[in-house]
């Protein structure tokens, strides 16, 4: 009877039998999870209460994490948000640099101590050695009304005394740089550094210490433990040992006497703080390398002087730099070294991947050439010799090779030259005859690629000459990307629009006014309008009507629907005007400090383009013109195109700003032929102008303002930047647009090349002269 329980408690466990492992795991997990949150009410603890360690011990509210300066771990501390619903709500005021936002700061600043007889001789041989190594260099001298060399920051105390001078540095430093640096090193003017490895032992060592690091050595008659770093070598100060001793800086200058900056320093330091110069730290090393006198630097080769972070005493301003060069050769073939010794790793390894050999890029270790997905990414060749190239910037089939271009071409056929010697010598010994032929490219993922066809004379060791023609490929990589240092600008400037306007386009300024209320007036913009009605010799007379009648009227009512608003108009007459003479009469009637937008009656200006307006025009500085988006003819153009590529092939590219919501749109292309568009402070043109009435006068100027725009005064009379992108905000509206005749060749060449490609891609006119055929032919 028994039976048939047991065989079906079998046939149960057998069902069940998968899923044993998930009801396991459940039962598991709701356990642990029931017993830790036991564990959480058992303690009470809050996790938005701060927990930094033991409450008792101070913290030094300046320092970089608001922690103690212990060497435990820090702990997070989670800062609930909390705003106050009963007060209201200010705007956020942002900081100038995200850095600042932060609390980021600089590695390194550097201090040289200077004086009168050397500020000009040594100091200056420091800046030319080291000074674009470190973020900021300062030198500081006792010296009153010191006559500042050339590219140099240099503070003046007016007391030459050596603990004087130190204390006020210390001051200075504190006071002017301690936000903003975690290291700050101290030398003297004839002291040379190798700034490399100065960089890399500050950006080894930890900031959360008070350290005084340098050659250390003795007080004479103190103890082991007294210690100064030695000046003449530098030394290291960390942030947060200069916060806690500016407290004493003044005590210290009372009561210590010393000859020697260096042991004042370091008497004060052991005095008020107990804290000794030390020469090594966290396992890093100070080395330093005391030079004797009349040695050549050129034939010193012991490992205290090739590790040396700094090299003293340095008695006059060639030794710098023979020092300089001696070290910069040393990291050269340090680097090379390096090089050599990762290739043959790459090349060791790239046996073990599955491409094997086949997958080694030359040069072994840079990328290997961009590889083209279709006919429109090919990167094109430019064939050069060494007198002509065969691509030029004005479109012409042939113009000199000079400047720029033709020393790279030189430096290129030498380093081909110098390569072969280096690897045939002294078998064979080559000497160039003269470039055949040249061809070069820029791979934006590897740099500028060269293959030249050279004819060589080879020399063998006995004497016998002979012609050979050889081809060589080089490249020249793309090294370090820097940041450039630009100005500051801000996104707070007022933008003075520009609008030039001929009778012929009065109707079309209408639209351009609902667009600028649209897109200026209704959000605000810190932005005004200056309409420049252009009438022409017999419009606009007595008993003639005013062609403009309607835009003043629209400008009118716009100042009403928008109170506080004031659109200015301005009325000249001009039988064949153009736009750098109109730009000097709205020049003339605003502050140099105005920023023109100069626009088009096709232009629809917005948030977005006026603050990359701001952005791209510096004063001083840069130019911005942009490249519109013109739309294609929609009677030629398909409705909501395919991607592809921008300008050419069959699917030509959306707009950039296009709504999906506001229904099918055309295709189009950026602009390059436009240029009435720009962004530009009027100081800038008004400097750029008067250059060109100084090289151009009389009647020649006249002639040359006829075919110039403002953009051709930037570019020819200017030693600004000239800044020309695409910009996505700025879409055009196709229409058929006339070219006056009265325009230069040039500027009518321009303009009706503009027309003619923003009618539709070549394959949509193509299938516009096809398609008839075709229904011609059935």
């Amino acid at each position: 009877m028994a039976g048939p329980p047991t065989m079906r408690l079998s046939s149960l466990l057998a069902l069940l039998r998968p899923a044993l492992p998930l009801i396991l795991g459940l039962s598991l997990g709701c356990s642990l999870s029931l017993l830790r949150v036991s564990w959480i009410q058992g303690e009470g603890e809050d996790p938005c209460v701060e927990a930094v360690g033991d409450p008792g011990v101070p913290h030094d509210p300046d320092s970089r994490t608001g922690l103690d300066q212990s060497d435990e771990d820090f702990k997070p501390r989670i800062v609930p948000y909390y705003r106050d619903p009963n007060k209201p709500y200010k705007k956020v005021l942002r900081t100038r640099y995200i850095q600042t936002e932060l609390g980021s700061r600089e590695r390194l600043l550097v201090a040289v101590l200077t004086s009168r007889a050397t500020l000009s001789t040594l100091a200056v041989a420091v800046n030319r050695t080291v000074a674009h190594h470190f973020p900021r260099l300062l030198y500081f001298t006792g010296q009153r009304g010191a006559r500042t060399p050339a590219g140099m920051q240099v503070v003046s105390h007016g007391d030459e005394r050596p603990a004087w001078l130190m204390s006020e540095t210390l001051r200075h430093l504190h006071t002017h740089f301690g936000a903003d640096y975690d290291w700050f090193f101290i030398m003297q003017d004839d002291t040379y550094v190798q700034a490399p490895r100065l960089a890399a032992l500050a950006g080894h060592l930890s900031i959360n210490q008070d350290l005084y690091l340098g050659r250390a050595e003795e007080f004479i008659g103190a103890g082991e433990q007294a210690r100064y770093c030695h000046g003449g070598f530098g030394y290291l100060l960390s942030r947060s040992l200069l916060l806690r001793l500016r407290p004493h800086l003044d005590s210290c200058r009372g009561d210590i006497l010393s000859a020697r900056p260096d042991e004042w320093l370091g008497r004060c330091l052991i005095d008020s703080l107990g804290i000794g110069c030390v020469s090594q730290h966290q396992g890093q090393q100070y080395r330093s390398f005391e030079l004797a006198k009349n040695r050549d630097p050129e034939k010193e080769g012991s490992s205290a002087f090739l590790s040396a972070f700094a090299v003293h005493p340095v008695s006059e301003g060639t030794l710098m730099y023979r020092l300089h060069k001696r070290f910069s050769a040393l990291e050269l073939e340090r680097a090379y070294s390096e090089i050599e010794e990762l290739q043959a790793q790459i090349q060791n390894l790239t046996v073990l991947t599955p491409e094997g050999e086949a997958g080694l890029s030359w040069p072994i270790g840079l990328p290997a050439p961009f590889t083209p997905h279709s006919r429109f990414e090919v990167l094109g060749w430019d064939y050069f010799t060494e007198q002509h190239t065969f691509s030029c910037a004005d479109g012409s089939p042939k113009c000199p090779l000079q400047g720029a271009s033709r020393a790279d071409v030189g430096d290129a056929v030498e380093t081909a030259l110098e390569q072969l010697n280096r690897r045939y010598q002294p078998r064979l010994r080559f000497q160039k005859r003269r470039l055949l032929n040249g061809y070069r490219r820029f791979d934006p993922a590897r740099g500028m690629e060269y293959t030249l066809d050279l004819l060589l004379e080879a020399v063998t060791q006995r004497g016998h000459r002979r012609a050979l023609a050889r081809r060589v490929s080089l490249l020249r990589p793309l090294s370090r990307v820097e940041i450039l240092p630009m100005p500051y600008v801000t996104e707070a400037t007022r933008v003075q629009l520009v609008l030039p306007l001929l009778a012929a386009e009065a109707a079309a300024a209408l639209a351009f006014l609902e667009a600028f209320a649209a897109g200026v007036l209704e959000p605000r913009e810190h932005a005004l309008l200056t309409l420049l009605l252009v009438y022409g010799p017999r419009e606009g007379g007595r008993g003639a009507p005013d062609p403009f009648l309607g835009v003043k009227a629209a400008a009118a009512e716009l100042e009403r629907r928008y109170p506080g608003t004031r659109l200015a108009w301005l009325a000249v007459r001009a039988e064949a005007p153009s736009q750098v003479r109109l730009m000097d009469v709205v020049s003339k009637k605003h502050p140099v400090d105005t920023l023109f937008f100069l626009a088009t009656v096709w232009t629809r200006p917005g948030p977005d383009v006026l603050n990359r307006c701001r952005m791209n025009a510096i004063v001083g500085w840069q130019a911005f013109f942009p490249v519109h988006f013109q739309e294609f003819n929609p009677a030629l153009a398909p409705q909501r195109p395919a991607p592809g590529p921008p300008g050419a092939g069959p699917d030509p590219p959306s707009p950039p700003g296009a709504d999906p919501a506001r229904g099918p749109s055309v295709g189009g292309r950026f602009d390059r032929q436009a240029s009435a568009e720009g962004c530009f402070y009027n100081a800038d043109y008004l400097a750029a102008r008067a250059r060109l009435a100084g090289e151009l006068a009389g009647q020649e100027e006249e002639e040359a303002l006829e075919g110039l725009e403002v953009m051709d005064v930037f570019l020819r009379f200017s030693g600004l930047h000239l800044f020309r992108a695409v910009e996505p905000g700025l879409v055009q509206k196709f229409s058929l647009r006339d070219c006056s005749p009265r325009l230069s060749e040039e500027l009518y060449h321009r303009c009706r090349l503009s027309s003619l490609e923003g009618l539709g891609a070549r394959a949509q006119l193509a299938m516009a002269l096809f398609e008839p055929e075709q229904a011609n032919s059935t």
